[in-house]
């Protein structure tokens, strides 16, 4: 008798238990979470693994921890208690210190497009879709639906770009940017594959190496979690097309994803029509691309993916004789799993391109030159993640990077022949940071070495003779350090400071290129850029109010930055060359904001100030206190959404540029100007939405550049099409 009241006592017990765990927005589990009981006193506190057991029988339960919303769940005993916790305005990103933190114990200024912004997004193009964030550019005003990618180089925070990039685009954390020339392939994506962009503004060399100097812009894929299918199709002005197709599926423990899309227009004359003659024709883009890949989930939130993509690009440059053509396949592999990251990447690239004279009444042109880049690009990143006790994090990480590119240069005038160009360069970086999060503090420290080396460069003349080019090697040294300081729940203080590099591109180093009359020669004893900089702000999410606003003042300095400078100019020609300018500096305020008063209205968008001028520059003196080119001093966006399930959804979207310069002696002259855009949609039955978007609805003449030819931006252009949806 005494055993079985013994079993039944420890069997009622038992059944009072409750077992439960705690996870954050992404499904990451909590350690140090505390539940306490309605009366404050605490009867659990959260292992690593985000789980507790309660021995004690209550109703109610409150779960807490540092930089999330507190929850109140009913505890029943015997069932399972699985609590989310969520920040506030639940804006959980995962910021350049790949590791998840709110924007509001970030000490990085970062904004968020979620898939919703972007299919909301008047442009077809994703560098047109980020457009939204005020102080993001390409080297060119121009969209990539017109412009020479070799032109695409990305700006952030005032900080401008050559051909290359000052910034750093990642695709699921393998870089994007050209593995030659630095620029990147906005068509290259399936837009339907991209699930989100998170783009981190500031220095983040301490982690990724080479090219983070004014940020990182990290595109997010959609991941096979669900079976279903998703097509989009829709056409307008100008021929432009934008169709695609998604299809994932799920079945078990495997899922498997194909996109692709096709993406074309006929395009416009960018020649301004003042200038414009017989010579000049629209110039345009044709392109197709595909993405597929599969993986296969571990435990505990684990995977392992194998991922390819291919991009075929054709476009004319604005002449009969002008034109380049792109072909790009990339294949990615990785595993993520407990504590470990790890990716191993390689890209093939081939890119084509001619160059021509066009006399001075633009009645007609000389084929002067057929450019061949050959590209090959090999990597692999590794990343550990551990947790130090309830309030630290340390991350550790190891990547290496080779790319083996060859310029084969065909000249059509003169005694002709073919002069080539080949090279490899090599980057190896080692890094380490910390993050520590007491009560209402963040800290965060670290550091990266990298050893990055320009090998075997050599130049093969027309009658076959060799040339052995620079060898150069440098080793960087780039610290990080941040700190935010939560004033209450919803109010943050932060600062940063950093330094950064970005390594000279082999196609600044070894190839000339040509902008319509505009030659820019190569110079192959370059130098690494090195910059320092820091920021401090302030960030508040209302809840009550759904409103996000953080503001921002930034300063970097960049020494040694690669610019093209002037060597002569005259109304018809520009000629320049690469080389390291002696010292730039980007100083400004930038604001963000984000405010839902009602849940049928929001309205978003950003300002920034920016003084970037030249400081030092002892090869031309004159050039000091001039203004970067491509940089307006002023860009603000803003965004107005206004939706009803039953009528449907009306985007309103403008953005201002300042005036600007085209060229370092800041002659060529850019007017500011204002576009507005819109985007509207609407539900038909269950499983479609159509939709419209235009583009410069003003149909402002907006210029781009002055080459010294004066070129403009897409005029009016409308779309209207369908998005059609099954399964889950």
């Amino acid at each position: 008798m005494r055993v079985l009241l013994l079993f039944l006592l420890a069997a009622a017990s038992a059944s009072a238990q409750t077992r439960g765990t705690v996870r954050n927005a992404r499904g990451e589990p909590l350690a140090g979470a505390t539940i306490r009981d309605m009366a404050g006193r605490t009867l659990a506190v959260t292992g690593r693994d985000g789980g507790f057991m309660l021995s004690t029988t209550t109703a109610r339960v409150e779960v807490v921890a540092p930089h999330y919303i507190a929850a109140i769940v009913p505890a029943t005993g015997g069932r399972a208690l699985n609590v989310v916790l969520r920040q506030p305005m639940e804006t959980v990103v995962v910021t350049a210190y790949q590791s998840p933190l709110s924007s509001l114990d970030s000490p990085a200024s970062t904004r968020v497009l979620n898939r919703q912004q972007l299919e909301q997004g008047a442009a077809a193009t994703l560098d047109g879709k980020l457009t939204e964030i005020p102080g993001f550019g390409l080297y060119r005003r121009s969209s990539s639906l017109v412009a020479n990618p070799t032109t695409e180089g990305v700006s952030l925070r005032g900080l401008g770009s050559t051909a290359a990039s000052r910034s750093l685009v990642l695709f699921d954390h393998v870089p994007l940017n050209d593995p030659y020339g630095g620029w990147i392939h906005w068509e290259e994506l399936p837009e339907l594959a991209v699930h989100s962009v998170e783009v981190v503004r500031g220095g983040a060399s301490d982690l990724y190496g080479s090219s983070a100097i004014g940020g990182v812009i990290s595109v997010i894929p959609v991941r096979p979690e669900t079976t279903g299918l998703q097509l989009m199709l829709s056409g307008g002005q100008e021929s432009t097309l934008d169709n695609g197709v998604l299809a994932t599926v799920k079945h078990g423990g495997w899922g498997g994803l194909l996109s692709g899309s096709v993406l074309g227009t006929d395009g416009y004359t960018m020649v301004a029509p003042i200038e414009r003659g017989p010579i000049d024709q629209p110039s345009n883009v044709h392109a197709q691309n595909a993405l597929a890949g599969g993986e296969h989930t571990l435990p505990d939130d684990g995977r392992v993916f194998l991922r390819s993509d291919a991009l075929n690009e054709s476009r004319h440059n604005g002449t009969p004789a002008e034109w380049n053509a792109t072909r790009l396949f990339r294949t990615g592999a990785g595993a993520d799993w407990r504590s470990w990251t790890l990716r191993l990447f390689g890209t093939g690239e081939h890119f084509r391109q001619t160059f021509s004279n066009v006399n001075t009444p633009r009645t007609a042109e000389t084929l002067t030159k057929f450019q061949f880049d050959p590209a090959t690009e090999t990597g692999a990143a590794l990343r550990w993640r551990h947790g130090a006790g309830r309030d630290a994090v340390v991350l550790a990480g190891v990547d290496t990077h080779d790319v083996r590119a060859s310029d084969d240069e065909t000249l059509l005038t003169g005694t002709g022949g073919t002069t080539t160009t080949s090279a490899q360069q090599r980057q190896t970086g080692v890094w380490g940071e910390m993050l520590y999060t007491p009560a209402n503090w963040t800290l965060s420290g670290g550091a990266r070495v990298d050893r990055f080396s320009n090998l075997e460069a050599r130049e093969f003349s027309p009658g076959g003779a060799e040339t052995k080019l620079p060898t150069t090697r440098e080793t960087v040294f780039d610290p990080r350090l941040g700190v935010v300081r939560r004033i209450t729940p919803t109010v943050a203080l932060s600062a940063s400071a950093f330094r950064a590099f970005r390594a000279p591109t082999e196609n600044e180093l070894y190839r000339s290129f040509q902008v319509g009359d505009e030659i820019t020669e190569a110079n192959p004893n370059l130098r690494s850029e090195r910059a320092t900089g820091w920021e401090t702000g302030t960030q508040t999410d209302l809840r009550r109010w759904g409103s996000s606003v953080r503001a921002s003042y930034f300063w970097t300095q960049v020494n040694r930055p690669i610019s093209s400078l002037t060597l002569s100019l005259t109304p018809k020609k520009e000629l320049l060359q690469r080389a390291n300018l002696g010292q730039i500096e980007s100083r400004g305020v930038s604001l963000d904001f984000a405010l839902q008063p009602a849940e049928w209205i929001g309205l978003d968008g950003g300002y920034q100030f920016a003084d970037a001028t030249v400081t030092k520059a002892a090869p031309e003196p004159q050039l000091v206190g001039k203004w970067i080119p491509e940089v307006p001093r002023n860009t603000a966006t803003a965004q107005l959404r206004l939706s009803r399930p039953r009528l449907g959804l009306v985007s309103l979207q403008g953005l201002m540029n300042g005036r600007t310069w085209d060229d370092d002696q800041n002659t060529l002259l850019l007017h500011g100007y204002f576009e507005l855009n819109a985007y509207g949609q609407r539900r038909i039955g269950r499983h479609v939405v159509a939709f419209v978007s235009g583009e410069n609805l003003l149909n402002r003449q907006i210029e781009v550049g002055r080459t010294p030819i004066l070129t403009l931006a897409t005029p009016r252009l409308v779309r209207a099409g369908i998005r059609v949806s099954f399964g889950d």
